[in-house]
């Protein structure tokens, strides 16, 4: 193919062929320019089409600004169809070979350019399955106490974080005051330890009182994602109050400091907990935790302190949940038998996908939030391990190995969405990370398998209407390149995750440290001596580039609203 530069010659050579024109507008350092380059635009079918029903003009949207201003869509790589008077016939991101075909062919004839079909049309996947489940959760929720359930009251922590989602995308009200109501009542309630922190395991009243005297890590962990998120979002004080206290027990109480990882629970007292001072708990004495080390619970605790630590600025907290993931990665990873659901002392259970799932969440997080790239192989073997060994035949995920050979038929499968929408959602941010669009098509598949029996688990939905809109809302992916040491890309990485943004994944690269890793995501063609500077990307478009940290958080918000 013949690409011409933007002028007269290349309109003119269009009239005289009666023609239109394609306007391909490029960023050099955009990575999506680059796969679209490789990809579609190397095809020999497209390269047949587009030399004989147009003229072809690329320009570099930095060499070009005005023509870029006039022509360019949500990003770039920006595809501008025009007649030979420069009139705008269609426009358009990157789109798959056949769909350039059938454009160029439909706009040489004087037709329609299609509409393209969206990816896996057909599979009863839609952004309102992920609307329909909010709607239940707003609907049998306590419009009083907030939370699910009358008699044993649970707050769904995934349910909250949901909703926070839906609300910094749609604005509404009621989704933002069933969040406020529900953590405001909790921290206020008696299921809140106000003595020694923490919460207990569930409230055996509507108003949060009567709780069970128990403490778990997993749903503490999960509360304090829940608080440290709504303040990040929101600024309420009591929130990060409330948020210190939850890590104050988890460090006081669970963590064992030979592994760096947290015990799985403190034991059930009732008398102990009745006690309203710390001296008169000490006088009676603790009860006992269970030591295990289990998978799951410890990685929730790794994401929650992971940006707990952004956001409260505190390295102790960041570098403990790096400590915690060392350990699990090194002592409960098979790579013959996949991820062990616990550890006390060896390794144990090994096969679970609700373990799988929550591990490698940790792992993309560690490089979100952490800038910790050395995570990122081992959770790109985590992935496709899970889902050769775990795969059913309807295209979800066996709860266990061998469920493999025990259903073989996968109406028969146990209750799996909570893992399988957790994995998807992982394996979503994962693919984005790489820039790997099989792994995203791979979490589409998984989701779809639970497209007609969703409602079925009631709250539990909820981390499967978060997969699915985070399916549907691609997160703002955001490239940091500089020097690691550099107070300039440090200053770049802080802006880009301490803000609220709801789907965002955040990735650093150190060109000088990391050549194979800048190799692979395509920063081969930025200018030597380049400043720290941070690129803006978001599905197949990137959009946006600045090196000044003040600007990213209007770059990143400017798609947050639906």
């Amino acid at each position: 193919m013949h690409w011409h530069t933007w002028n007269d010659e290349a309109f003119a050579r269009a009239a005289e062929r009666g023609t239109p024109v394609l306007v391909l507008l490029e960023a050099a350092w955009s990575r999506r320019c680059q796969d679209f380059r490789v990809g579609p635009l190397a095809d020999p079918e497209v390269a047949r089409a587009l030399s004989e029903h147009c003229v072809l003009v690329a320009v570099d949207k930095d060499e070009s600004v005005e023509v870029d201003r006039a022509l360019r869509g949500s990003g770039w790589p920006t595809l501008a169809w025009l007649d030979p008077e420069r009139r705008l016939l269609h426009r358009s991101g990157a789109v798959n070979a056949q769909t350039l075909v059938q454009t160029a062919e439909a706009l040489a004839a004087g037709r329609s350019a299609p509409a393209p079909l969206p990816a896996g049309d057909g599979d009863g996947l839609t952004l309102e399955l992920a609307d329909d489940v909010l709607a239940s959760l707003v609907r049998s929720a306590d419009p009083v106490h907030g939370g699910w359930g009358k008699r044993q009251k649970f707050s769904h922590p995934e349910a909250l974080h949901f909703a926070m989602v839906r609300w910094s995308q749609t604005g509404d009200p009621d989704t933002l005051n069933l969040v406020t109501r529900t953590l405001d009542r909790m921290q206020h309630g008696a299921i809140f330890d106000s003595v020694e922190g923490g919460f207990f395991r569930y409230a055996g009243r509507a108003d949060w009182g009567a709780p069970h005297p128990q403490k778990l890590l997993a749903p503490n962990a999960l509360r304090l994602q829940a608080y440290v998120e709504a303040h990040q979002a929101l600024g309420d004080a009591s929130f990060a109050a409330t948020a210190e206290r939850i890590v104050e027990w988890m460090q006081d109480t669970l963590l064992d400091p030979e592994t760096g990882a947290y015990r799985a629970s403190q034991d059930e007292d009732e008398s102990y907990f009745a006690q309203t001072s710390r001296a008169a708990r000490a006088a009676h004495g603790a009860p006992d935790c269970d030591a295990r080390i289990v998978t799951s619970s410890n990685a929730h605790a790794i994401c929650a302190l992971l940006k707990g630590g952004l956001v409260f600025d505190n390295e102790e907290w960041t570098n403990g949940a790096i400590r915690t993931l060392d350990f699990l990665q090194d002592k409960l990873v098979d790579e013959r038998r996949g991820v062990h659901s616990y550890w006390d002392g060896s390794r144990n259970l090994p096969g679970q996908l609700q373990a799988g799932a929550a591990l490698l969440r940790a792992m993309v997080e560690a490089v979100h939030y952490a800038g910790e790239n050395r995570f990122l192989g081992p959770a790109l073997d985590l992935a496709e391990r899970t889902l050769t060994d775990h795969a059913a035949p309807d295209g979800s995920l066996y709860e266990r190995l061998d469920e493999r050979t025990a259903h073989g038929d996968p109406g028969e499968r146990t209750e799996t969405l909570p893992a399988n929408s957790a994995f998807a959602s992982a394996l979503l941010r994962l693919g984005h990370l790489l820039r790997r669009d099989d792994l995203v098509e791979r979490a589409r598949a998984i989701l779809s398998a639970f497209s007609g029996d969703y409602r079925r688990y009631a709250q539990q939905a909820a981390g499967y209407g978060r997969a699915v809109d985070l399916l549907f809302h691609p997160p703002v992916h955001v490239l940091v390149v500089g020097d690691s040491a550099d107070d300039a890309t440090r200053a770049l990485r802080r802006a880009a995750l301490l803000p609220y943004v709801a789907s965002r994944v955040v990735q650093s690269v150190d060109p000088a440290r990391e050549p194979e890793l800048a190799g692979r995501l395509g920063l081969t063609n930025l200018p030597p001596g380049a400043p720290p500077t941070a690129y803006l990307e978001q599905g197949t478009e990137s959009y946006a580039s600045t090196t000044d940290p003040t600007r990213l958080p209007s770059l990143m918000t400017r798609l947050e609203r639906a």
